[in-house]
Protein backbone atom coordinates (compact mmCIF):
# COMPACT_ATOMS: atom_id res chain seq x y z
CA UNK A 1 0.00 0.00 0.00
CA UNK A 2 1.43 3.38 -1.00
CA UNK A 3 2.14 5.78 1.84
CA UNK A 4 0.84 9.32 1.94
CA UNK A 5 2.96 11.79 -0.01
CA UNK A 6 2.03 14.64 2.34
CA UNK A 7 1.27 15.30 5.99
CA UNK A 8 -2.39 16.24 6.55
CA UNK A 9 -2.89 19.46 8.49
CA UNK A 10 -6.04 19.09 10.58
CA UNK A 11 -5.70 22.64 11.90
CA UNK A 12 -6.77 23.94 8.47
CA UNK A 13 -10.55 23.85 8.21
CA UNK A 14 -12.03 24.76 4.83
CA UNK A 15 -15.64 25.95 4.74
CA UNK A 16 -17.65 23.27 2.93
CA UNK A 17 -21.13 23.89 1.50
CA UNK A 18 -22.98 20.92 0.04
CA UNK A 19 -25.57 20.85 -2.76
CA UNK A 20 -27.69 17.71 -3.09
CA UNK A 21 -29.06 16.73 -6.49
CA UNK A 22 -32.04 14.47 -5.80
CA UNK A 23 -32.52 13.00 -9.31
CA UNK A 24 -28.99 11.54 -9.29
CA UNK A 25 -28.33 11.35 -5.53
CA UNK A 26 -25.17 13.40 -6.13
CA UNK A 27 -23.59 15.81 -3.66
CA UNK A 28 -21.62 18.72 -5.10
CA UNK A 29 -19.46 20.98 -2.97
CA UNK A 30 -18.21 24.53 -2.79
CA UNK A 31 -14.99 24.49 -0.75
CA UNK A 32 -13.96 27.93 0.51
CA UNK A 33 -10.67 29.17 1.90
CA UNK A 34 -11.55 30.60 5.35
CA UNK A 35 -8.89 33.31 4.86
CA UNK A 36 -10.04 34.63 1.49
CA UNK A 37 -12.89 34.54 -1.02
CA UNK A 38 -11.21 31.78 -3.04
CA UNK A 39 -13.13 28.56 -3.54
CA UNK A 40 -13.30 25.35 -5.55
CA UNK A 41 -16.35 23.55 -6.95
CA UNK A 42 -16.25 19.76 -6.70
CA UNK A 43 -18.40 17.32 -8.72
CA UNK A 44 -21.09 19.64 -10.08
CA UNK A 45 -24.14 18.39 -11.98
CA UNK A 46 -25.78 19.29 -15.31
CA UNK A 47 -29.44 18.27 -15.48
CA UNK A 48 -30.81 16.01 -18.20
CA UNK A 49 -34.31 14.78 -18.96
CA UNK A 50 -33.04 11.71 -20.77
CA UNK A 51 -36.40 10.64 -22.17
CA UNK A 52 -36.89 14.08 -23.72
CA UNK A 53 -33.23 14.66 -24.59
CA UNK A 54 -33.39 17.99 -22.77
CA UNK A 55 -30.44 19.63 -20.97
CA UNK A 56 -31.01 22.21 -18.21
CA UNK A 57 -28.86 23.84 -15.55
CA UNK A 58 -30.99 24.31 -12.44
CA UNK A 59 -28.52 22.58 -10.11
CA UNK A 60 -25.51 24.39 -11.53
CA UNK A 61 -27.36 27.70 -11.33
CA UNK A 62 -27.90 27.13 -7.59
CA UNK A 63 -24.15 26.80 -7.16
CA UNK A 64 -23.47 29.88 -9.30
CA UNK A 65 -26.00 31.90 -7.28
CA UNK A 66 -24.29 30.84 -4.04
CA UNK A 67 -20.90 31.84 -5.40
CA UNK A 68 -22.15 35.24 -6.54
CA UNK A 69 -24.23 35.92 -3.43
CA UNK A 70 -21.17 35.32 -1.25
CA UNK A 71 -18.69 37.19 -3.44
CA UNK A 72 -16.57 34.08 -4.01
CA UNK A 73 -13.83 33.60 -6.60
CA UNK A 74 -13.74 30.17 -8.26
CA UNK A 75 -10.17 29.02 -8.70
CA UNK A 76 -10.79 25.34 -9.48
CA UNK A 77 -13.54 23.09 -10.77
CA UNK A 78 -12.66 19.55 -9.73
CA UNK A 79 -13.99 16.26 -11.06
CA UNK A 80 -13.10 13.41 -8.71
CA UNK A 81 -13.58 10.98 -11.64
CA UNK A 82 -15.54 10.43 -14.85
CA UNK A 83 -19.02 9.97 -13.42
CA UNK A 84 -21.32 7.31 -14.86
CA UNK A 85 -24.51 8.46 -13.14
CA UNK A 86 -24.69 12.20 -13.79
CA UNK A 87 -23.49 14.75 -16.30
CA UNK A 88 -20.88 17.28 -15.19
CA UNK A 89 -21.92 20.92 -14.86
CA UNK A 90 -18.31 22.09 -14.61
CA UNK A 91 -17.89 23.76 -18.03
CA UNK A 92 -21.19 25.59 -17.63
CA UNK A 93 -20.18 26.91 -14.20
CA UNK A 94 -16.71 27.72 -15.54
CA UNK A 95 -18.26 29.82 -18.32
CA UNK A 96 -20.05 31.91 -15.69
CA UNK A 97 -17.40 32.10 -12.95
CA UNK A 98 -13.99 31.29 -14.40
CA UNK A 99 -11.55 28.90 -12.75
CA UNK A 100 -9.55 25.93 -14.03
CA UNK A 101 -11.02 22.49 -14.66
CA UNK A 102 -9.05 19.48 -13.38
CA UNK A 103 -9.29 15.68 -13.21
CA UNK A 104 -6.91 12.77 -12.61
CA UNK A 105 -4.36 12.03 -15.31
CA UNK A 106 -5.84 8.58 -15.99
CA UNK A 107 -8.71 10.29 -17.77
CA UNK A 108 -6.74 9.28 -20.85
CA UNK A 109 -7.41 5.60 -20.07
CA UNK A 110 -11.12 6.33 -19.67
CA UNK A 111 -11.18 8.32 -22.91
CA UNK A 112 -9.47 5.52 -24.79
CA UNK A 113 -11.81 2.87 -23.38
CA UNK A 114 -15.06 4.72 -23.95
CA UNK A 115 -13.93 6.39 -27.14
CA UNK A 116 -13.92 2.87 -28.59
CA UNK A 117 -17.21 1.85 -26.98
CA UNK A 118 -18.96 4.94 -28.38
CA UNK A 119 -17.19 4.64 -31.74
CA UNK A 120 -15.79 8.17 -31.57
CA UNK A 121 -13.78 9.30 -34.55
CA UNK A 122 -10.20 10.49 -34.60
CA UNK A 123 -11.38 14.03 -33.91
CA UNK A 124 -12.12 12.98 -30.31
CA UNK A 125 -8.89 13.70 -28.45
CA UNK A 126 -7.88 11.00 -25.99
CA UNK A 127 -5.09 12.96 -24.30
CA UNK A 128 -7.09 14.78 -21.61
CA UNK A 129 -6.65 18.09 -23.42
CA UNK A 130 -10.29 18.99 -22.75
CA UNK A 131 -9.24 19.73 -19.15
CA UNK A 132 -7.04 22.57 -17.90
CA UNK A 133 -4.97 20.30 -15.66
CA UNK A 134 -4.42 16.59 -15.26
CA UNK A 135 -3.55 15.67 -11.68
CA UNK A 136 -1.10 12.98 -10.60
CA UNK A 137 -0.89 11.13 -7.31
CA UNK A 138 0.78 13.43 -4.78
CA UNK A 139 0.13 16.64 -6.72
CA UNK A 140 -1.04 19.79 -5.00
CA UNK A 141 -2.89 22.96 -5.99
CA UNK A 142 -3.92 26.14 -4.22
CA UNK A 143 -7.36 27.46 -3.30
CA UNK A 144 -6.36 30.82 -1.90
CA UNK A 145 -4.27 29.98 1.16
CA UNK A 146 -5.50 26.36 1.17
CA UNK A 147 -3.25 23.64 -0.21
CA UNK A 148 -5.15 20.73 -1.74
CA UNK A 149 -3.37 17.37 -2.06
CA UNK A 150 -4.33 14.60 -4.48
CA UNK A 151 -4.40 10.86 -3.92
CA UNK A 152 -4.91 8.45 -6.81
CA UNK A 153 -7.63 6.07 -5.57
CA UNK A 154 -8.68 3.92 -8.54
CA UNK A 155 -10.89 0.85 -8.55
CA UNK A 156 -14.30 2.36 -9.25
CA UNK A 157 -12.70 3.91 -12.34
CA UNK A 158 -9.03 4.23 -13.37
CA UNK A 159 -9.09 8.02 -12.96
CA UNK A 160 -10.57 8.31 -9.46
CA UNK A 161 -8.84 10.80 -7.17
CA UNK A 162 -9.33 11.77 -3.52
CA UNK A 163 -8.72 15.44 -2.76
CA UNK A 164 -7.45 16.26 0.74
CA UNK A 165 -7.90 19.91 1.72
CA UNK A 166 -6.95 20.65 5.32
CA UNK A 167 -9.12 18.49 7.57
CA UNK A 168 -11.50 17.58 4.72
CA UNK A 169 -11.17 14.85 2.08
CA UNK A 170 -13.43 14.49 -0.94
CA UNK A 171 -13.48 10.82 -1.87
CA UNK A 172 -15.69 10.74 -4.97
CA UNK A 173 -17.12 7.22 -5.32
CA UNK A 174 -14.27 5.45 -3.54
CA UNK A 175 -16.34 5.23 -0.36
CA UNK A 176 -19.95 5.74 0.71
CA UNK A 177 -21.28 6.54 4.17
CA UNK A 178 -20.56 3.72 6.64
CA UNK A 179 -24.00 2.16 6.17
CA UNK A 180 -23.66 2.46 2.38
CA UNK A 181 -20.32 0.67 2.08
CA UNK A 182 -18.49 1.16 -1.18
CA UNK A 183 -19.10 1.86 -4.85
CA UNK A 184 -19.27 -0.75 -7.59
CA UNK A 185 -16.10 -1.79 -9.41
CA UNK A 186 -17.47 -3.51 -12.52
CA UNK A 187 -17.40 -0.69 -15.06
CA UNK A 188 -14.77 -1.02 -17.83
CA UNK A 189 -11.44 -0.27 -16.16
CA UNK A 190 -12.79 -0.90 -12.65
CA UNK A 191 -11.41 -3.56 -10.30
CA UNK A 192 -12.57 -4.65 -6.85
CA UNK A 193 -9.10 -5.51 -5.54
CA UNK A 194 -7.75 -2.15 -6.67
CA UNK A 195 -10.70 -0.43 -5.01
CA UNK A 196 -9.99 -2.18 -1.70
CA UNK A 197 -6.39 -1.00 -1.76
CA UNK A 198 -7.48 2.54 -2.60
CA UNK A 199 -9.91 2.54 0.31
CA UNK A 200 -7.11 1.42 2.62
CA UNK A 201 -5.08 4.45 1.48
CA UNK A 202 -7.98 6.74 2.39
CA UNK A 203 -8.26 5.04 5.77
CA UNK A 204 -4.60 5.86 6.43
CA UNK A 205 -5.65 9.46 6.88
CA UNK A 206 -6.10 10.66 10.49
CA UNK A 207 -9.22 9.32 12.20
CA UNK A 208 -10.53 12.87 12.71
CA UNK A 209 -10.33 13.68 8.99
CA UNK A 210 -13.72 14.71 7.62
CA UNK A 211 -14.78 12.65 4.59
CA UNK A 212 -17.26 14.00 2.05
CA UNK A 213 -19.17 11.61 -0.21
CA UNK A 214 -20.12 12.15 -3.85
CA UNK A 215 -23.31 10.08 -3.50
CA UNK A 216 -25.75 8.93 -0.85
CA UNK A 217 -28.90 6.86 -1.29
CA UNK A 218 -30.34 6.92 2.24
CA UNK A 219 -30.03 3.18 3.05
CA UNK A 220 -32.94 1.74 5.05
CA UNK A 221 -34.90 4.96 4.65
CA UNK A 222 -32.62 7.25 6.64
CA UNK A 223 -32.18 10.91 5.69
CA UNK A 224 -29.56 11.74 3.08
CA UNK A 225 -26.08 12.27 4.58
CA UNK A 226 -22.73 13.12 3.03
CA UNK A 227 -20.20 13.78 5.80
CA UNK A 228 -18.46 11.24 8.03
CA UNK A 229 -14.92 10.67 9.34
CA UNK A 230 -12.10 8.23 8.70
CA UNK A 231 -12.64 6.84 12.19
CA UNK A 232 -16.32 6.17 11.57
CA UNK A 233 -15.50 4.38 8.32
CA UNK A 234 -12.86 2.21 10.00
CA UNK A 235 -15.22 1.31 12.83
CA UNK A 236 -18.55 0.99 11.04
CA UNK A 237 -18.31 0.71 7.23
CA UNK A 238 -20.36 -2.34 6.27
CA UNK A 239 -17.96 -3.33 3.46
CA UNK A 240 -14.49 -2.47 4.75
CA UNK A 241 -14.86 -1.68 8.45
CA UNK A 242 -13.58 -3.70 11.39
CA UNK A 243 -10.57 -5.01 9.50
CA UNK A 244 -12.35 -6.67 6.57
CA UNK A 245 -9.76 -8.60 4.55
CA UNK A 246 -8.97 -7.88 0.93
CA UNK A 247 -10.17 -11.28 -0.27
CA UNK A 248 -13.44 -10.99 1.66
CA UNK A 249 -14.06 -7.55 0.19
CA UNK A 250 -13.31 -8.68 -3.36
CA UNK A 251 -15.61 -11.69 -3.03
CA UNK A 252 -18.44 -9.53 -1.67
CA UNK A 253 -17.93 -6.70 -4.16
CA UNK A 254 -17.79 -8.92 -7.25
CA UNK A 255 -20.85 -10.91 -6.18
CA UNK A 256 -22.78 -7.73 -5.42
CA UNK A 257 -21.76 -6.02 -8.66
CA UNK A 258 -23.02 -8.98 -10.67
CA UNK A 259 -26.56 -8.21 -9.44
CA UNK A 260 -26.54 -4.48 -10.23
CA UNK A 261 -28.19 -2.88 -13.24
CA UNK A 262 -26.34 -0.19 -15.17
CA UNK A 263 -26.96 3.37 -13.93
CA UNK A 264 -29.85 4.87 -15.88
CA UNK A 265 -27.75 7.82 -17.06
CA UNK A 266 -24.54 5.93 -17.86
CA UNK A 267 -24.82 6.36 -21.65
CA UNK A 268 -25.19 10.17 -21.74
CA UNK A 269 -22.95 10.65 -18.70
CA UNK A 270 -19.90 8.89 -20.10
CA UNK A 271 -20.14 10.56 -23.51
CA UNK A 272 -20.33 13.99 -21.91
CA UNK A 273 -17.98 13.55 -18.96
CA UNK A 274 -15.11 12.07 -20.96
CA UNK A 275 -15.29 15.38 -22.86
CA UNK A 276 -14.92 17.39 -19.61
CA UNK A 277 -18.66 18.01 -19.46
CA UNK A 278 -19.05 19.18 -23.04
CA UNK A 279 -21.75 17.78 -25.30
CA UNK A 280 -20.64 15.91 -28.44
CA UNK A 281 -19.91 18.13 -31.45
CA UNK A 282 -22.86 19.40 -33.46
CA UNK A 283 -23.50 17.91 -36.87
CA UNK A 284 -23.53 19.92 -40.12
CA UNK A 285 -27.08 21.07 -39.35
CA UNK A 286 -26.12 22.35 -35.89
CA UNK A 287 -27.80 19.51 -34.00
CA UNK A 288 -26.31 17.52 -31.12
CA UNK A 289 -26.81 13.77 -30.70
CA UNK A 290 -25.86 11.14 -28.14
CA UNK A 291 -25.08 7.57 -29.18
CA UNK A 292 -26.46 4.34 -27.73
CA UNK A 293 -23.95 1.47 -28.11
CA UNK A 294 -26.01 -1.69 -28.47
CA UNK A 295 -24.64 -4.43 -26.18
CA UNK A 296 -21.57 -2.26 -25.64
CA UNK A 297 -21.60 -1.98 -21.85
Amino acid sequence: MASLAFTPDLSVKPEVTAFFDAPTNTISYVVKDPNSEACAVIDSVMDIDYAAGRITYDGADRIIAFIRDNGLKVEWLIETHVHADHLSGAPYIQSKTGGKLAIGENITIVQDTFGKIFNEGTEFQRDGSQFDRLLKDGDSYQIGSLTAHTMHTPGHTPACMTHVIGDAAFVGDTLFMPDGGSARADFPGGDARTLYRSIQRVLQLPRQMRLFMCHDYGPNGRDIQWETTVGDEIDHNIHVGKGTSEDSFVSMREARDATLAMPKLIIPSLQVNMRAGQLPPKDKDGKTFLKVPVNGL
